[in-house]
């Protein structure tokens, strides 16, 4: 993975636990859709086959050597795109879930907005879907908890399609939320006074398995996500006062 050969500095980045019904066909697209284009799949401790089908299909692969949940394995995608110098990343879910031609979209607002971080939304062309009552409802509570926090609305605060600059790759490389990181990860923009804005994407049914988040999950992980959000909070006013 040259960042330099790559267009735009880009690398696409796709965390992966156990998809091998899936990772084959989400590297496939992106390669087809954006090529030239280097694809990272970061296999985070699979015990099914999603290497070797990532691998087949033509991406990189960096298998972690412990399962680390999502946060951990993002980070580790960071962290080794911002140490290889690429200058953009996009994150792609491993189950099939986002359409790879929003990454265009994406790093088109990356370039000419100048924000750090961008966010492909099924809601923000106002006709997206939930995927279930359990995300329905932790999607319109992290909607009104955000608002009053970062100033301004944001209409997808779960979405994994995501794009950052390389302002924002160092920060996230050294330090990023480690379980359901996407919430927390807005906080932080919002502490480092940097900036974000969603563009509409297409998100379709995943392809193979089903979604870890139940009923029962999602009440943890409001309450596990409101801790992390009070915590950034208390560190941006205490940043603030001094």
């Amino acid at each position: 993975m040259n960042p330099k050969s790559s267009p735009d500095g880009l690398l696409v980045i796709v965390p992966a636990f156990n998809e091998e019904g899936a990772v084959g066909f989400v590297v496939e697209e992106v390669r087809q859709v954006m090529p030239g284009v280097p694809v990272l799949v970061i296999d985070d401790a699979s015990w099914d086959t999603t290497r070797k089908v990532a691998r087949a299909a033509g991406a990189d692969v960096v298998t972690l050597p412990h399962h680390l949940g999502l946060g951990g394995c993002v980070q580790a995608d960071y962290k080794l795109a911002y140490e290889l110098g690429f200058d953009y990343v996009i994150r792609v879910d491993g189950d099939g879930q986002h359409d790879a031609r929003g990454i265009r979209t994406i790093l088109d607002a990356l370039k000419s907005t100048g924000c750090e971080m961008i966010i492909g939304s099924r809601f923000a062309g106002g006709d997206g879907e939930y995927s279930s009552f359990a995300r329905s409802l932790g999607i319109r509570f992290f909607r009104l908890v955000l608002r009053p926090i970062l100033g301004k609305s944001v209409t997808d605060p779960t979405s994994g399609f995501v794009g950052v600059n390389r302002t924002a790759l160092e920060v996230f490389s050294r330090s990023f939320p480690l379980e359901y990181p996407e919430i927390e990860t807005l906080v932080v923009l919002k502490r480092r006074a940097f900036r974000f804005q969603e563009v509409p994407c297409r998100v379709r049914p995943r392809r193979s398995g089903r979604s870890s988040i139940t009923a029962l999950k999602s009440f943890y992980y409001m309450t596990h996500v409101l801790l992390g959000v009070f915590v950034n909070i208390l560190k941006y006013v205490g940043g603030h006062r001094r």
